[in-house]
């Protein structure tokens, strides 16, 4: 177990170190994971709303501050390009998360096309019929992408790298509280970047 934990300390450093330099993608990591936690808690009061807040709020919020705000050249701090951190990232890098992001996007048109999801759902009869069948389908998206990588993961690296990965992303948001909490009022004293990252 300690290996485990010590590789799952690993990952969330790289992860912080890599892709949080910018207090605003800090910020809005921050409102990301208390929006997830949210979702975390009505997955058992109602799974579609859950993964509604997830993908609507958690999920755009959190790839906002990566796409927009995160700095994309040579990382001075930590002596890397981009490229490098692309090639070394763990979970979804930014290239694999537009393919998912473009799945995410495609998943109400194919509903609007296709009701009935060529006979795999019972098809809505109203709009709130249709937005449920989006988070239903968008539920879907999340397990079976989580799922897929954490498999993935462990024939192209080994299965604890799977493992420790899938438990870092569904902890992730309580993490992030605790390492984003103070970014908003940083941000508002001016601090665009966080002058912590190069320390260990």
């Amino acid at each position: 177990m300690t290996a485990f934990f010590d590789a799952l300390k690993t990952q969330r450093w790289d992860d912080h170190r890599y892709y949080h330099h910018n207090r605003i993608n800090q910020t809005l990591h921050f409102i990301s994971a208390v929006s997830f936690v949210v979702a975390y808690g009505w997955l058992f009061i109602d799974p579609v709303v859950s993964a509604l807040i997830g993908w609507l709020v958690s999920m755009t919020t959190r790839q906002s501050g990566h796409f927009f705000f995160e700095p994309l050249g040579y990382d001075h701090v930590n002596q890397v390009t981009n490229e490098y951190k692309e090639e070394v990232k763990v979970g979804y890098n930014l290239r694999r998360k537009v393919v998912l992001i473009a799945i995410w996007a495609a998943v109400p048109l194919a509903l609007l096309a296709s009701p009935d999801l060529m006979g795999l759902i019972e098809p809505h009869t109203d709009w709130t019929g249709y937005v449920r069948d989006v988070g239903a389908a968008w539920l879907a998206l999340g397990v079976a992408g989580l799922l897929f990588r954490t498999v993935h993961l462990f024939f192209i690296r080994d299965v604890q790298t799977g493992l420790v990965w899938m438990t870092k992303i569904l902890t992730d948001p309580f993490h992030d509280i605790k390492l984003y909490h103070r970014a908003p009022l940083q941000l508002l004293r001016g601090e665009l970047y966080d002058p912590a990252h190069g320390r260990a």
